[in-house]
């Protein structure tokens, strides 16, 4: 199985894409944050004692609040990259947590913002099996699109000293 499903050139990425690219890192953070903890809890379905996806979230908003330093954000992160490795043969779990990873890791820099839809359309599609995955896939860049659109005019209603 393939261990990603679209790419930032998939046609049904491209709106969200260029979305993307036109926020400020802040926005990123909390969006990629938002919708990372819809990948912790389908990630705990299958792993329900592996805390780990969960914990790289909230390393990078203790980080993006300035109360830890990005040295141990960055071990929560990677630990949640060994998490996917680890999920190995359930494409579901895999996709899950390496979406919370790229989530988690836009605090560190704004290019990992898209991995989140990249990785979560992969384990949406491998979780729901739609007959037809190019209108699910749109379905969820939506989703997702929404979501930006929500972080984009509420920005300034959150305070992160570090974004």
């Amino acid at each position: 199985m393939r261990k990603v499903l679209f790419l930032p050139d998939s046609e049904c990425v491209q709106p969200l894409r260029l979305f993307v690219e036109r926020q400020s890192h802040r926005t990123l953070i909390l969006w990629a944050a938002d919708c990372g903890e819809r990948f912790v809890d389908i990630y705990e379905k299958y792993f329900p004692d592996d805390k780990r996806p969960g914990e790289a979230l909230k390393a990078a908003a203790a980080w993006a609040r300035g109360e830890i330093k990005m040295p141990l954000a960055r071990v929560f992160i990677l630990d949640c990259h060994k998490a996917a490795r680890e999920a190995e043969g359930n494409p579901v779990a895999q996709a899950s947590a390496r979406a919370v990873g790229h989530a988690a890791a836009t605090v560190h820099t704004a290019r990992h913002a898209l991995g989140v839809v990249l990785y979560g359309l992969t384990a949406l599609v491998y979780a729901e099996k739609p007959s037809d995955s190019e209108k699910f896939a749109e379905e969820q860049c939506s989703y997702f699109y929404e979501r930006l659109s929500y972080w984009e005019k509420n920005i300034d209603s959150v305070s992160l000293p570090r974004a």
